[in-house]
């Protein structure tokens, strides 16, 4: 069997490395898009000495003229691809109040537009072939929404509901969608997030420097939900849970079950301050 082309944007840290490193591993050759040439670098090297195929293409996923050249590398070198993961993304946190039109067209432009761009220029390729595979990584904040994190959830929650659609619409090419949601894990994620407020970015980076799991985790349970063929790939078992009861209790019970656990959160960061002060 031929080895799979994989491409993965933002693949040269966090999540978009460890599933770079994963897919290698299994024999698969390797196309890391990113904004970063030395870390995308290192991941092709690290990737070569395991005797497969790596190579790096500098790719903003802000731009689709970046994207477009990715596809038009793969097809050259390559003969096409099989799997196509939009991986990139970023962080914005704060009070809906106090987050500006600037940092929410640069969540929507990188978290949903970039993702948007990814499937846009990769379905006729996939559909010329006679089919493939499109992941695309949203997060649990996709499906369960904490405060002060309006324009992250809504970027996220958009992905799911493109690849949703995507999964009716591509079905009939061939073309299976998958889309991650992961719950908070030990990645790069928090270090280049913007937050329009001090105790917004205390919070998040705290939720994911404490994080029980790592990016390897998290790329090894995403990649072996693609090879099932699963359409969502949740990632932590409480998540899972917490999306089920939004999903079958009345909306009501749920978002007082919500509130509580939040006043909770406020309550022990409130302990915190007191105690720092």
């Amino acid at each position: 069997m031929k080895p799979q082309r994989v491409f993965i944007t933002g693949g040269a840290s966090g999540l978009g490395r460890e599933l770079a490193l994963h897919y290698a591993h299994t024999g698969a050759n390797v196309l890391i898009g990113d904004i970063d040439a030395e870390r995308g670098a290192a991941v092709v090297e690290d990737i070569r000495r395991m005797c497969v195929k790596s190579h790096y293409v500098s790719c903003d996923v802000r731009e689709e003229g970046h994207i477009e050249q990715a596809a038009q590398w793969l097809r050259a070198n390559w003969g096409g691809v099989d799997i196509v993961i939009n991986n990139a993304g970023v962080a914005q946190m704060g009070p809906i109040a106090d987050t500006s039109l600037e940092d929410w067209q640069w969540a929507v432009d990188i978290n949903l537009l970039g993702v948007v761009r990814g499937c846009k220029v990769f379905t006729p390729m996939l559909r010329a072939q006679g089919g493939g595979k499109i992941v695309n990584v949203a997060s649990m904040a996709g499906l369960l929404y904490l405060p002060k994190a309006a324009a992250y959830n809504a970027t996220k929650a958009a992905v799911v509901a493109l690849s949703e659609t995507l999964q009716l619409e591509l079905a009939r090419d061939n073309i299976r969608v998958t889309v991650a949601c992961p719950a908070f894990f030990r990645t790069d994620l928090a270090k280049h997030m913007r937050a329009s407020d001090a105790e917004s970015e205390r919070f998040t980076k705290r939720l994911v420097e404490r994080a029980r799991v790592g990016p390897d985790e998290i790329a090894r349970k995403i990649a072996e939900g693609v090879a099932r063929g699963e359409t969502h790939v949740l990632t932590h078992g409480d998540s899972r849970k917490a999306w089920r009861l939004k999903r079958y209790l009345p909306y009501a019970w749920y978002l007082k079950l919500i509130r509580r656990q939040v006043a909770k959160i406020e309550a022990r960061m409130q302990q915190r301050r007191e105690v720092a002060a």
